[in-house]
């Protein structure tokens, strides 16, 4: 049975939860306030430690003397001139300026999936799948490649092509590619 208390209208309980919740917070006061005896203490103990010589620094380090260069190459040939490259020759092979530009063109060769066949002997047409996840035929006479990459010859397991690179000098080489069929 229980009994309140008339006069408080607190059961005995909560009476008893109230003292020792009480208790609790005075008892974690009293380590926040400091004793008189102990501020001087800390305040002694911050002075000894501003009061300690500070460590030493490390020299700096030597300075290395480097020999001095002397640029004489004033009379020699710019290598970064385009005077001295003949692009105005006409010989060796060079991009189709005038060509219209195929649909692989657009994407690197190395991003071009070969993923099947299609026919037999001479009449064999390559699919090629393109990082769009477009499947392309491919024959041979097609452009694939952002290096104007002319399919030469299509067989089962591979596409083989000539590419055109720049070789420096203002002229254009012919490096074979090839792509081969993939293995899933």
């Amino acid at each position: 049975m229980r009994v309140n208390d008339v006069r408080t209208g607190l059961r005995p309980g909560s009476l008893g939860l109230a003292l020792l919740l009480a208790l609790g917070l005075a008892g974690c006061s009293r380590g926040i306030t400091s004793t008189p005896g102990e501020a001087p203490n800390l305040e002694k103990w911050v002075a000894e430690v501003k009061a300690r010589p500070a460590p030493p620094l490390d020299p700096l380090p030597v300075m290395q003397q480097f020999e001095t260069f002397e640029y004489a190459a004033q009379a020699l040939r710019d290598p970064f001139s385009s005077a001295f490259t003949d692009e105005g020759n006409g010989n060796g092979p060079r991009p189709d300026a005038d060509r219209r530009k195929e649909t692989l063109e657009q994407f690197p060769l190395d991003s071009l999936d070969m993923v099947g066949t299609l026919g037999r002997g001479g009449g064999v047409i390559a699919l090629v799948m393109a990082p769009d996840k477009v499947t392309y035929r491919v024959r041979p006479g097609s452009y694939m490649g952002q290096s104007d990459g002319r399919v030469t010859a299509v067989f089962e397991d591979r596409i083989e092509l000539v590419e055109l690179v720049p070789d420096g000098a203002g002229g254009w080489l012919e490096r074979p590619a090839t792509v081969a069929l993939e293995d899933q």
